[in-house]
């Protein structure tokens, strides 16, 4: 079973930068998608960028060119750099796995949640 910790959220002022990390424990298959995505206030969870095990990544269009994923280099720790912070940035973000434990099933785990706050 595969758990999901989160950490590195806080308080930043816009234009500031935050890292989270996300460390993975339990059966990590060779081959999975992790990610990040977030809930703001008032809104649904969305996705923010993900990270396929050779490296290819994703973006939300909203945060191109500003937040960077990157693997540890065990894949077991997953980062978000996050640059050039602005107020809608605001939200509780989750760390995401995705794995298939058999032929027939698609297992999808989620962290516990580190909030990011951005407010002058």
């Amino acid at each position: 079973q595969v758990q999901l910790v989160e950490s590195g959220g806080g308080l930043v002022q816009p234009g500031g930068s935050l890292r989270l990390s996300c460390a993975a424990s339990g059966s990590i298959f060779s081959t999975n998608v992790m990610g990040w995505h977030r809930q703001a206030p008032g809104k649904e969870r969305e996705l923010v960028a993900s990270i396929i095990s050779g490296g290819t990544t994703v973006y939300s269009d909203s945060v191109k060119g500003r937040f960077t994923i990157s693997r540890g280099n065990a894949q077991n720790t997953v980062y978000l750099e996050m640059n050039s912070l602005n107020p809608e940035d605001t939200a509780v973000y989750y760390c995401k796995w995705a794995g298939k434990p058999n032929f027939y099933r698609t297992l999808e785990i989620w962290g516990q949640g580190t909030l990011v706050t951005v407010s002058s």
